[in-house]
């Protein structure tokens, strides 16, 4: 049978009063917390959350939206999430909005429902409508990989048409001026890194055909089909930009699939330096996000959100990606 804070009561000696304080996060006298800390350890006491959670109004739980759990990018972000909450004495509710707007808004429901105290967002949604019964709860919200077109509510990103601009720049310096970009005209990220790349090819005064601007969602089949579609042109690319995980993996496909090499006829940079990227060869240059800097910088501000500590508008957090070199470009 479970202990209970009765039989912490009859091994300290000490009032349910006293006891409860100490369970529910309140100061009591060192002496005094000793001897509780000891028999819990001695009796296997367990806290029950839901009840602690009744008084403090606290769960100790955060819930987390996905766009799409499926997204390798994705799961190695809840990786780091969970390991920040843990070490902060939370657990997380994920689920998985796949990619559609309404579950989106259902899921923010099911998590307010489930009263956790704040909720991590990589949207589907471009805009934060959708959680404004959020704001209206007083639960926080903090965005990660994708902020909203309204900056309505604390981001953590990178800054990625800057990201963007400097891949595109490790190509034109090495003398390719047929660059194709594989992008999403969809999502946040897609769409700043659409930017990025016409910043770079603007500065440099390079024009390219309609044809190697290859959009969609980003997905494996955007950039297996995206890929396919550029080799296929008389004229393809001399250089081609898969803007993340998922289509960079589509498009190595279409290329070991074709009569083309990389990076003797294409040369590739691809996005998120994940388990692909260091078992393809040619080794590929990669766009990497710091994924697990950005995951701990997103824990903390939503905590500091929930404590009170950080007071103010909304805060938009961008990191710089690094590009780690490769052997995937060819020099012209």
């Amino acid at each position: 049978m479970a202990a209970t804070i009765r039989d912490i009561r009859d091994r300290t000696g000490l009032s349910l009063a006293t006891i409860s304080k100490y369970l529910n996060g309140g100061n009591v006298l060192p002496r005094n917390r000793k001897l509780i800390e000891e028999a819990i350890e001695e009796l296997h006491y367990e806290v029950n959350e839901l009840a602690r959670g009744l008084v403090t109004n606290r769960t100790k739980t955060i819930g987390v939206l996905v766009y799409d759990i499926q997204c390798i990018f994705v799961g190695n972000m809840l990786h780091y999430l969970g390991q920040a909450l843990h070490q902060n004495g939370y657990g997380m509710l994920i689920c998985d909005s796949c990619n559609d707007a309404e579950i989106e808004s259902k899921n923010l429901q099911f998590l307010l429902n489930r009263k956790v105290d704040g909720i991590l967002v990589f949207a589907v949604s471009l805009n934060g409508t959708f959680l404004k019964s959020a704001r209206k709860a007083d639960v926080p919200v903090v965005l990660l990989d994708r902020a909203f077109r309204n900056e309505e509510f604390d981001c953590i990103e990178i800054d990625n048409r800057t990201a963007m601009l400097r891949a595109t720049n490790k190509l034109i310096r090495r003398g390719h001026n047929r660059i194709a970009l594989v992008a999403s005209n969809i999502e946040y990220t897609g769409m700043e890194r659409m930017k990025g790349f016409e910043d770079a090819l603007s500065d440099a005064g390079i024009l390219i055909p309609d044809a190697y601007r290859v959009y969609g969602r980003h997905s494996f089949e955007l950039g297996y089909q995206g890929m396919k579609g550029l080799l296929e042109l008389p004229e393809p690319p001399t250089a081609v930009i898969l803007s993340n995980y998922d289509t960079t993996l589509g498009g190595i496909m279409a290329v070991n699939e074709s009569q083309f090499t990389c990076p003797r006829d294409v040369s590739i940079i691809g996005f998120d330096d994940l388990l692909m990227s260091k078992v393809i060869r040619p080794r590929l240059w990669i766009v990497a996000q710091p994924m697990e800097e950005m995951s701990k910088r997103a824990v903390e501000l939503l905590l500091k959100r929930i404590s009170h500590e950080e007071e103010g508008g909304p805060l938009r957090i961008s990191f710089s990606a690094g590009i780690r070199e490769g052997d995937s470009i060819r020099n012209l």
